[in-house]
């Protein structure tokens, strides 16, 4: 027993309370209640318990006491439930008659403290509560209302009201929204906050007391309702009249919800910027002490003492200190301190939930439950509910915000959110297994109690439907720690499953907590996806938005309907670029669940208590989500275009410029880096497994995308001077990509490295259009975007189609056919028109030099640059094992994969060359016979040597176009060419890495394949003035065996498929040629076969092979194999094949092909040889450096220079940037103009060193990976330094062509040129030189003209020979130019002896042909033609002259020099395009240097001739001359290839002169007989030189002056014009 005392010295009171005042109005019937002091209850289980016991046995002891007094009343119970059922009927009959207590209470200050643990209990604080309750309504409020969990204020509450009405007629318009309430009212719940915070202290375990309280209202919910009074009298109130829950109306104007973040943390990011703060004053302060000490030494000079001035700086240095101190403890005396970690607030926040008879009830509940989850199934044997409760919802607000720390973005920021719908709150009631114990301590002498508690979750079912004004997510790696330490604390708010199974991932846990449909209208949707590393950055983000939004969330399905634009937006002159427009775009997100089971049934989700698990017998672990939770996910991405809007139709458009797809490789970058653990570990007490992340749980994924027209742009710069545009019309893409998740070796624990590769991918698109676009305006400091742009047409077509596959290597070497093997990609393009000009070239080969670049400098930057490849001999035959699928027999694992070019090519050619020709003439159509007697040629080309398939590891292109076409047009000519092939293919193989002059290098041969080929060039030397117009042929003109049309008078008058007829062209994809009036074309070249190889290797191997590469075999005879193996080797090699050929040409057609095939076919890049000698002084400087240390780091420094220019540019970029949206705001134009021009300036300065700085690491870094290679395996340069090799070669290749000489008009033949076993090929050398070699097995001329004497004009004396004998062979070696001029170091001519029939009228018609503008008729050489260098057997050398004299000389008296000027600038004048700018004389400088050629050695041998001619008389008439045409030899000479071949008549004629004034003289004798004269002439040889020189005086005078030009004929054909 307890002593008495005082009130006030109670210890532990349950209810304190120091007065309480109360007055009844008897009147009014009206209680008012007041509390002036605080008034407190302490509430424990133990004292609860403690007053429910006594008040139960003072209960029972009434009963008790009633039933002994019952029977001295004489009552007994069932007269007492009478008067009872009286007195009820009495009270309903009367109603008006009962008065309703009116009742008000205040109290100052109360507190009500629940102890629901040992350490943890709630507090709930009230200031100044006010109650009032009135007739059906009850009003309560406070000032301020705390639920304080453990000493920590979690809920606050200001200003906060509660009514209780029982109708309210804004209700009544709630309801009406609803048309499924059945309800017209019902009672309200109105809640008035002003102001509710909600804040939860760092590592704040807040589940831990709640889940306590939750057992301890179970408990008492279980006690009172087993109590005595329970289930006492019948039930009076049925089920259906039971009372419905009130409706709420929820308004509060300011929602905040606050995680508080580490201290720790806060001082030291706060700190951090203290720090660099005070960084940048001290060396302010250090600048101005400087200045002070400089003038000090003006005024003292040496009398200050160095002592002085080292004081200065060491007391500056501890000022620093000082004043970095008191910053740091005056750092939160004016600003308080951040203290949030995340931070949610709502702004005028309405909530109204509606309780409604047709959606109360279990019965009900479920109804609704069936109707919005539709696609989970349902029980069979039903669903027992705990927890059940269903309303019709409404909320509208201002403002939804969310911000991590203090970061400037928000992480969600929504205005104007209003929603409407229906929302289900269900808790499965769980079987026996799945329900936990819970103690509840109550104290002696009670004991503990035990609670069950139901285990499954609470689940929400929703149908709701909102409508939003602006929408925005901000979300970016930067934010990830930060939001780790989110997840941290959310864990600790909801407790952890008691279920010994795996924890959900968070995909699943929604899945099994969230069902229904969510629809959202929103006025304006973004997502920002940061992509920098700092979170506080604010400019760089790739801005995803989203116009007139219409979102539906579905069970595994996503779809967004809108308007989408995304832009990128960057600190620079790039910024706010919309590189992607998609109008009514409808996207749908399809979520594929792989599961055990049907991944839509939750309900069959059943929990366990640990204490409930079952013994296993299978070995598996526990798992309650086994059937439920997913193994994997496939989505599905689904891109519609096609949507129907009342709107005018826009199109689709992508914008991407170079700088921008290099922004996003560096946005890229960030989203896939490794995030870092963040608080984790047994330090921070966090030893939880890691979470799987999303991107690691997809298997599949597929994106599909379909599109009414499509436009993109893609622009080198932003000044856009060369880009290119693709127009397309309707279209569809689909590729399916799969991830393979690969655990890294070793014994630690390491990430699963994730690697995605497609697995299909097609595409197919209509009505393609691309366009290079070119300016010539530079890029200007104001950034404007140029408006004037010239379109060239680069290809069109009609449609594309595009596949991908897989590439399974084992099934390939067994493909034999080439078009049935299994090839990665395959792209077929129908009625495809290219055009190909030398502005084209110029622009792409721009594009293509700069993305080059942008390559090598990202490569030689990369931490990879430096990693050399690692050859293990000892891993080879496991390679070769686990991958030997791919190999044939012959490659066997005991030898190289691709050994050394040992062998000699011509073993190669016999088995591997013949057999791949054999094939690719087997795949062709059977029109055209071959003999055997061409094998021999063909087995020369290195192309189709190099082009085996033995060793392909890659089949990884199958192209293939149908009817397609190509215009080529030359930069010196008017008109075009059109190139057309009825079918063609395009295969590239990618080949086993191997070693070629001790380098490694990888192979990739291209093969081409084109049948029904037929060539068409203009007629008329200026076809249109419109260049720009685009000529081409009809399909039916490219289609092979086509079927004609004879009653046609179209195809009448186009001659047929004959090499010379006419054909119609248009200019419109589908107008036929009588739309429109086009010129017509002629064909050149009737249908005949190509065959095309292009070999290239590249030094980028691929990791993988790398290790199946042995090193190479070193080699006892060097100077044998070096021998042997000369031009072998790694050398890019283009060869192309012509059966059989027909053509025909006129002189416009002739001069047209000649510019396309210098201009367009065989340009090369300039700077080779510069670069070669750069890369050989680097080999030589890395092998008299043995040290491979001191060589990495030159390479480091030189990297670090070139990191350094880089920085500076995007330094100077983003300040121009900042100073045009300054010049913007400011309205500064003048200074900001100025400050930019010099910024520019800088910037391009910039640029220009960047470039050769990164030449320069290209160079040294690829020679640094060849030299180490080398050194790894012991091997040694062997190749000098001083020793060229072999880059690039050209090979083409005719078996037999005929080429027919025409008039201008096309049809009048002027010769027939027959030519077999054609053969020409180029080499390009790494010193920039290059060898031309032409070769040609036999060739025939025969005169078309009419009337002609001889019909046979060339043809080599002997018959046609198979095999390797040649009739003419041309040698040519090449330097770079000097000045502009084409140095011909060798020049050489080799021809078999001849029979020329030749005729005056026949020569000047050759000439008018190859050389139009030239006036035959005119005398060419003067006086002082023997000036000329002629070098003949027996004939000493005269010392060359100079250019300018032999010109001057060479124009002969009475002419001047611009009239011999003239004569060489003159050549196919009237071919040439008019000049489009005024010509200055740099420009004739230019054209003259482009026409000359320097040689520096010419050389023709003799050739005998058998010589008929015939003049233009009828009197001047050889025939059967035999002649011989003497050894010439040039030196040192500057000619045009005209001058060069009226030099080589000169000298011709001087020579022959002799020989032909004997044959003419003996052959004209008195007897008239041949055989006698030929006689005379054989016996007059020994007469004296006198006689021999009337002779010739004597032939001058005869025929001097008509034979002069006549002789010159014979070798006119041998000159070429460039």
């Amino acid at each position: 027993m307890e002593p008495c005392c005082p009130a006030t010295e109670t210890p532990n009171p349950i209810l304190s309370l120091t007065s309480l005042a109360s007055s009844y109005q008897p009147s009014t019937h009206s209680l008012e209640m007041q509390c002036s002091e605080a008034l407190s209850v302490h509430w424990t289980p133990s004292d609860h318990m403690f007053m429910y016991q006594h008040v139960t046995e003072t209960k029972a002891s009434w009963s008790a006491l009633s039933s002994a007094v019952r029977p001295l009343t004489g009552r007994g119970p069932v007269e007492e439930g009478q008067e009872r059922t009286q007195a009820a009927a009495d009270s309903s009959t009367c109603p008006s008659e009962r008065r309703t207590l009116s009742l008000s209470v205040e109290l100052k200050s109360s507190s009500l403290t629940a102890c629901v643990g040992e350490k943890n209990f709630i507090l709930l604080q009230a200031d100044t509560l006010s109650l009032s309750k009135q007739a059906g309504s009850v009003h309560a409020s406070t000032p301020r209302l705390v639920f304080n969990f453990d000493g920590n204020d979690i809920f606050t509450f200001s200003g906060a009201e509660l009514q209780v009405l029982e109708d309210l007629e804004e209700m009544r318009d709630h309801r009406g929204h609803f048309p499924f309430l059945a309800t017209a009212s019902n009672r309200i719940w109105l809640f008035t906050i002003p102001c509710l915070g909600v804040e939860f202290p760092y590592q704040y375990n807040f589940s831990n007391t709640f889940d306590k309280a939750i057992g301890i209202q179970k408990w008492l919910k279980t006690l009172h309702k087993a109590g005595p009074s329970a289930g006492v009298g019948p039930q009076t109130q049925p089920a259906e009249v039971e009372r419905l829950p009130p409706d709420l109306l929820i308004r509060v104007s300011q929602f905040s919800f606050v995680f508080l973040d580490d201290v720790f943390e806060i001082k030291l990011r706060d700190n951090y910027e203290l720090m660099k703060d005070e960084n940048k004053e001290s060396a302010k302060r250090l600048q101005l002490l400087d200045r002070k000490v400089a003038e000090l030494r003006k005024q003292h000079g040496e009398l200050l003492p160095a002592r002085k001035i080292e004081e200065l700086y060491t007391s500056l240095e501890r000022k620093h200190i000082e004043i970095y101190i008191q910053r740091s403890r005056r750092l939160y005396a004016n600003t308080p301190m951040r203290k949030s970690l995340l931070t949610w607030t709502v702004a005028d926040l309405e909530l109204v939930a509606l309780a409604d008879r047709a959606l109360h009830g279990p019965e009900r509940v479920r109804e609704q439950l069936r109707d919005i989850d539709a696609v989970s199934p349902f029980p069979r044997d039903g669903l027992p509910l705990a927890v059940q409760w269903c309303r019709a919802i409404r909320f509208k607000l201002s403002a939804f915000l969310v911000r991590i720390r203090d970061y400037p973005r928000y992480l969600f920021e929504i205005r104007e959110w209003a929603l409407s719908g229906r929302l289900v709150g269900a808790e499965q009631d769980g079987h026996p297994r799945a329900r936990r114990q819970q103690m509840v301590h109550l104290g002696q002498p009670w004991g503990d109690v035990t609670v069950l508690r139901n285990m499954p979750p609470l689940k929400f079912y929703y149908d709701v439907y909102s409508d939003i004004s602006l929408y925005t997510i901000v979300w970016g790696p930067c934010w990830d720690p930060a939001w780790t330490l989110i997840g941290q604390v959310v864990d600790l708010l909801t407790k952890p499953t008691a279920d010994p199974s795996p924890p959900l991932a968070w995909w699943d846990k929604s899945r099994l907590l969230l069902h229904g449909r969510w629809v959202m209208d929103i006025e304006q949707a973004n997502l920002h996806q940061l992509a920098t590393e700092d979170p506080y950055n604010t400019t760089e983000n790739m801005h995803w938005e989203w116009m007139k939004l219409n979102f539906h969330w579905k069970p595994g399905q996503f779809v967004f309907k809108g308007d989408l634009d995304v832009n990128v937006r960057t600190a620079s002159k790039y910024d706010d670029i919309c590189f992607l427009h998609l109008p009514n775009l409808c996207m749908t997100l399809d979520l594929q669940w792989l599961c055990h089971g049907n991944p839509h049934d939750h309900h069959s989700v059943q929990l366990c208590c640990a204490e409930n698990v079952a013994d296993v017998t299978s070995g598996q672990s526990h798992d309650s989500y086994r059937a439920f939770r997913s193994e994997n996910l496939n989505l599905s991405i689904t891109m519609d275009l096609n949507q129907h809007s009342s709107t005018e139709p826009c199109q689709p458009r992508i914008l991407l410029y170079s700088s921008t797809l290099r922004w996003m490789q560096n946005f890229w970058a960030t989203w896939t880096s490794v995030s870092r653990p963040i608080c984790r570990g047994k330090l921070f007490q966090s030893l939880r497994p890691i979470r799987k992340k999303l991107g690691q749980h997809y298997k599949q994924m597929s994106f599909t995308a379909a599109f009414p027209q499509l436009q993109v742009h893609y622009w080198a710069s932003f000044a856009q001077q060369r880009g290119i545009q693709v127009e397309c019309s309707k279209g569809h893409v689909f590729t399916r990509g799969a991830q393979r998740l690969i655990p890294q070796a070793g014994t630690v624990m390491r990430r699963l490295i994730s690697e995605w590769s497609v697995t299909q991918m097609v595409s197919e698109l209509s009505l393609v259009t691309v366009h290079l676009m070119a300016s010539t305006w530079d890029e200007t400091a104001d950034h404007q975007i140029n408006a004037q742009v010239k379109k060239t047409h680069l290809l069109s077509l009609s449609s594309l189609s595009y596949q991908r596959q897989s590439n399974r290597m084992e099934e390939e070497p067994s493909s034999k056919d080439e078009s049935n093997a299994s090839y990665t990609h395959k792209l077929c393009l129908v009625d495809l028109r290219a055009s190909w000009t030398p502005t084209n070239r110029n622009i792409a080969f721009g594009l293509y030099d700069g993305y080059k670049k942008a390559a090598v400098l990202k490569r030689n930057l990369s931490t990879e640059a430096l990693k050399g490849l690692r050859i293990d001999t000892q891993l080879q035959a496991k390679k070769l094992k686990r991958s030997g699928s791919t190999y044939s027999p012959s490659t066997a694992p005991s030898t190289p994969t691709i050994t050394l070019p040992s062998t000699s090519r011509a073993d190669k050619s016999q088995s591997e060359g013949t057999s791949m020709l054999q094939k690719l003439i087997e795949e062709t159509d059977k029109f055209v016979v071959f003999s055997e007697e061409d094998s021999g040629v063909s087995d020369q080309l290195c192309g189709i040597a190099a082009c085996q398939t033995d060793d392909v590891y890659n089949r990884n292109w199958f192209i293939e176009l149908v009817n397609g076409q190509m215009m080529l047009r030359g930069a010196e000519t008017a008109g075009c060419v059109l190139v057309s092939a009825a079918k063609a293919q395009l295969l590239q193989n990618e080949h086993h890495p191997a070693w070629y002059n001790d380098t490694l290098k990888q192979k990739t041969t291209w093969t081409c394949l084109l049948d029904g080929m037929q060539y068409f060039a203009t007629m008329e030397s200026n076809p249109s003035d419109q260049e720009d117009w685009q000529l081409w042929l009809e399909v039916k003109n490219i289609e092979e065996h086509r079927q004609r049309n004879l009653d046609s008078v179209l195809e009448l008058m186009e001659s047929g498929q004959a090499v010379g007829g006419m054909v119609s062209t248009t200019t419109d994809w589908n107008q036929p040629s009588q739309v429109q009036e086009t010129p017509q074309v002629q064909r050149i070249i009737s249908r005949c076969s190509c065959r095309m190889y292009y070999i290239g290797y590249s030094h980028d191997i691929d990791p993988e092979l790398a290790t199946q590469i042995k090193p190479p075999e070193i080699r006892d005879h060097h100077e044998k194999e070096d021998l042997l193996n000369k031009q072998a080797g790694a050398v890019d090699t283009f060869t192309l094949i012509h059966h059989d050929l027909e053509i025909s040409t006129n002189p416009v057609q002739y001069a047209m092909i000649l510019d396309i095939v210098n201009n367009l076919l065989l340009h090369v890049e300039p700077k080779r040889k510069e670069h070669s000698e750069k890369k050989q002084r680097v080999r030589f400087q890395l092998e008299i450096s043995s040290n491979p240390e001191e060589q990495r780091s030159s390479i480091l420094h030189l990297q670090e220079a070139v990191r350094q220019h880089v920085a500076q540019i995007r330094h100077l970029e983003k300040q121009i940037y900042t100073n045009i949206r300054s010049q913007q705001d400011e309205l500064r134009g003048s200074e900001l103009s100025d400050i930019n021009l010099k910024l520019q300036n800088q910037l391009n300065q910039e640029k220009t060193d960047l470039q050769m700085k990164s030449e320069e690491l290209n160079i040294l870094i690829r020679c640094f990976k060849d030299f180490q290679l080398q050194r790894a395996n012991k091997l040694e340069l062997r190749k000098p330094p001083e020793d060229v090799s072999v880059v690039r070669r050209t090979e083409i290749y005719f078996a037999q062509a005929r080429w027919c000489l025409t008039e201008e008009d096309g049809q009048l033949g002027i010769a027939e040129l027959e030519l077999q076993r054609f053969m020409y090929s180029k080499l390009n050398k790494s010193d920039d030189t290059a060898e031309h070699l032409l070769e040609l097995g036999w060739f025939t001329m025969n005169n078309l003209l009419p009337n002609a004497a001889y019909k046979v004009v060339l043809r080599p004396q002997s018959p046609c020979q198979s095999g390797r004998q040649l009739a003419l062979r041309i040698f040519s070696k090449v330097r770079p130019p000097v000045g502009g001029i084409s140095v011909k170091e060798h020049f050489e001519v080799n021809v078999v002896p001849l029979t020329i029939q030749l005729m005056y009228q026949f020569f000047k018609r050759m000439m008018g042909f190859f050389f139009p503008g030239r006036n035959v008729e005119e005398e060419e050489v003067g006086d002082e033609e023997d000036k000329f260098r002629l070098v003949t057997t027996g004939i000493p050398v005269v010392k060359p002259r100079q250019l300018s004299e032999d010109t001057i000389a060479g124009l002969g008296a009475g002419k001047g020099v611009a009239q011999g000027l003239n004569r060489t600038a003159g050549v196919r004048r009237s071919f040439r395009k008019p000049p489009e700018h005024p010509v200055d004389d740099i420009d004739k400088m230019k054209e003259r240097a482009a026409m000359n050629n320097s040689f520096i050695y010419i050389k023709i041998p003799q050739v005998p001739l058998c010589v008929s001619y015939k003049g233009e008389k009828s009197s001047v008439d050889w025939k059967d001359l035999n002649l011989v045409l003497p050894c010439l030899e040039y030196h040192n000479n500057t000619w045009t290839w005209l001058d060069f071949a009226m030099a080589v008549k000169r000298d011709s004629r001087k020579a022959l002169v002799a020989q032909m004034i004997k044959e003419k003289l003996r052959l004209k004798p008195a007897s008239g007989s041949e055989a006698r004269g030929k006689a005379v002439v054989e016996g007059r040889q020994a007469d004296s030189s006198l006689q021999q020189q009337e002779e010739d005086e004597k032939a001058r005078l005869l025929i001097g002056l008509s034979t002069a030009d006549k002789s010159s004929g014979k070798k006119s054909i041998f000159g070429r014009r460039k």
